[in-house]
């Protein structure tokens, strides 16, 4: 058997006639995908901190995210003033403060919101 045969019982490889539509189709796709799966929750979420940062109010009995429980005793503008025990009050970042006593946390744990 020559190489000449050889080649022609190989016959001609087939053409790579398809469209160049696919490729542009399927990007949108994976995009509108990614959209919905993971950046829509994450401002939902987002807001939904937001909203809950901005109605504190003096008063509320409330966790931080390293497990304090306390009340509010002061609401300031990036921090917030916390009595944990009787004639004792911290100071923390309101970002710290992460839901209410007995409900669950508003901020998932470990992740910093700004």
């Amino acid at each position: 058997m020559t190489s000449d045969s050889f080649l022609l019982a190989m016959g001609t490889p087939p053409s790579g006639g398809g469209s160049a539509l696919g490729p542009l189709v399927l990007i949108p796709a994976f995009l509108a995908i990614f959209y919905f799966i993971l950046l829509r929750p994450m401002k939902r979420q987002q807001q939904k901190v937001q909203e809950f940062q901005s109605a504190l109010k003096v008063g509320d009995r409330i966790v931080t995210s390293g497990g304090i429980y306390g009340t509010l005793t002061r609401v300031g503008d990036q921090s917030a003033q916390v009595q944990i025990a009787d004639k004792v009050r911290i100071e923390v970042s309101r970002n710290a403060i992460v839901g209410y006593q007995g409900q669950e946390p508003v901020a998932p744990e470990g992740q910093s919101q700004s």
